[in-house]
């Protein structure tokens, strides 16, 4: 049944308006995307034997990132040559470089209670590392896991769990998986762990390459939201070799491979992601051409790929 009601005219709130027509305008033109994403420099894309995670950040601010990801192992390599975490946060604030995530690999899902004790005792460690350095997420990998068929509900558990260990930290976990892994080797399943967990701001970090090694296609990125979302990793993968025999070392700079750019980038910008597009690449053949030009191509390789759609 419907009922007639008489509804008075509104007027629009011209903010209202004004924000309706700037977004229907990103969406026109085939341009939706430029300037609404930052860019960041995993270092893996640049690993080169005696360069310090301080070049990294050199690097990466003259490349023109926005900001870098490293490596906890590269962190401990600066520290122990006589380098403190405080120097390292203050250099890459310095040239304009926000440290995004830390990757670690601490084995926080394992079900073995001592390798689980050792593992919370590193997140722990990486957690407080990551807070001197105003690093607000640390990566949370399927380490230890991967290579086994683990009940995903005990990972539910223990995702909790890890959450909890290091909530006197400020900095977040973010759930990752790994295309290659046998447990929590898909979106799906990090976004099963994420909300079975209960932990209300839990975030994900995914990754072209394992969406597409995992599931085979990048659409598991329309279940996501900005508040789910913590960050992307960006890369391309080609056809040969395929699927079932990719490895990390195959990954591509973006545009140079089979990835539906386009796909990706009108998903995010219907989910208004804001964060990090972060390069993520462990290509030997880059690693040789060295550093700095393997970070400026990337950057500028990316870029076109965002820009195009």
């Amino acid at each position: 049944m419907q009922m007639d009601i008489a509804v008075a005219p509104s007027v629009p709130d011209p903010l209202s308006v004004e924000m309706t027509v700037a977004r229907s305008e990103a969406y026109l033109g085939g341009k939706l995307t430029m300037g609404r994403f930052d860019y960041c420099l995993n270092t893996s894309t640049i690993r080169s034997p005696g360069v310090s995670v301080l070049e990294y950040v050199d690097i990466a601010a003259d490349a023109g990132y926005d900001g870098i990801e490293p490596w906890v192992e590269e962190i401990d390599a600066w520290v122990e040559g006589g380098g403190t975490l405080p120097q390292l946060r203050d250099h890459a604030a310095g040239r304009g470089i926000r440290i995004v995530n830390l990757i670690a690999f601490f084995e926080w899902a394992v079900p073995e209670a001592d390798r689980h004790a050792l593992g919370l005792e590193e997140a722990r460690r990486c957690f407080e590392m990551a807070q001197i350095l105003d690093c607000p997420f640390v990566a949370t990998a399927p380490k230890g896991i991967h290579d086994r068929e683990v009940d995903l509900f005990s990972v539910v558990r223990r995702f909790a769990e890890l959450t909890d260990a290091v909530s006197n930290f400020s900095p977040k976990p973010l759930l990752e998986f790994w295309g290659v892994s046998r447990t929590l080797g898909t979106v799906g399943e990090a976004l099963l762990v994420a909300a079975e967990s209960g932990v209300r701001d839990a975030r994900l970090l995914t990754d072209i390459f394992h969406m597409y090694k995992g599931s085979g296609h990048q659409r598991g990125m329309d279940y996501l939201d900005p508040g789910r979302l913590g960050l992307v990793h960006v890369n391309d993968y080609p056809s040969d070799p395929p699927r079932a025999d990719i490895e990390d070392e195959h990954r591509v700079y973006p545009g140079d491979g089979e990835a539906p750019w386009d796909e990706i980038v009108a998903s995010l910008v219907r989910q208004e992601y804001r964060g990090m597009l972060s390069l993520e690449l462990f290509n030997p053949a880059y690693w040789a051409e060295g550093p700095v030009a393997t970070a400026r191509k990337g950057l500028a390789k990316l870029r076109a790929c965002v820009e195009a759609v």
